[in-house]
């Protein structure tokens, strides 16, 4: 494990989904072998247009996505807008799917968590974030969902996620995402050995059963 990229689907300066990634940043760049975490500023990134892509993708859109290439993981944070994913980050599911047959999404271990400042933490937008990621044929990390609720009550005076039990949900989502990393690392190595036949889909998210997995963070 060498690189996490950070994607926070709200752009908003004091966002909570933001504040969490900060956390887990700390909590990346604290682990054994230092590895490195940086954020994807999805602000700067133009509405997907395939005309704009056809005369050539613009250098936001470019770096964006060697940035994904060279990471092992993301990590995601969405807040949930009318119950659905931000169109922001849509949009930048969409720059990162293309081109198509070289995204930089395939295989590549995504995990993801929401917080919101409501008392549900943004939980309804998880399992249509999954369904995008699988469509971009990401591996998402397996892992009770993390649902920050009531978020704006677990920053300190700095605005920092400082709420012992948030951090200890990060954490393990951290540890499940090194883990899943380690194990897609094994099964490449071994469809190698195999003359190339693509690893098994072990990594993949069960679909059905999101909801009743829920593992909110409690007030």
């Amino acid at each position: 494990m060498t690189r996490v990229v950070l994607i926070s689907g709200s752009l908003r300066r004091g966002s909570v989904n933001s504040a969490a990634l900060r956390a887990v940043r700390r909590i990346v760049e604290s682990a054994p072998g230092a590895p490195e975490a940086v954020s994807l500023p999805i602000g700067r990134l133009p509405f997907y247009d395939g005309d704009v892509e056809r005369a050539g993708a613009s250098p936001a859109v470019r770096a964006a996505r060697v940035l994904v290439a060279d990471a092992d993981a993301l990590v995601v944070s969405t807040p949930s807008y009318n119950g659905a994913v931000p169109g922001v980050l849509k949009n930048a599911l969409d720059w990162l799917s293309r081109p198509d047959g070289a995204s930089p999404l395939t295989g590549r271990v995504v995990a993801v968590l929401s917080a919101s400042p409501s008392g549900r933490g943004a939980i309804d937008a998880q399992p249509a974030l999954m369904d995008l990621l699988d469509a971009c044929e990401a591996v998402v990390v397996e892992h009770p969902p993390v649902a920050i609720r009531r978020a704006d009550r677990r920053l300190d005076e700095a605005g920092e996620m400082s709420d012992p039990e948030v951090l200890a949900a990060l954490r393990g989502l951290v540890d499940a995402t090194f883990e899943a990393v380690a194990i897609l690392a094994d099964q490449r190595c071994s469809a190698s050995a195999r003359r190339g036949r693509p690893a098994p889909a072990q990594l993949r998210r069960a679909v059905s059963g999101a909801e009743t997995r829920t593992s909110e963070v409690a007030l």
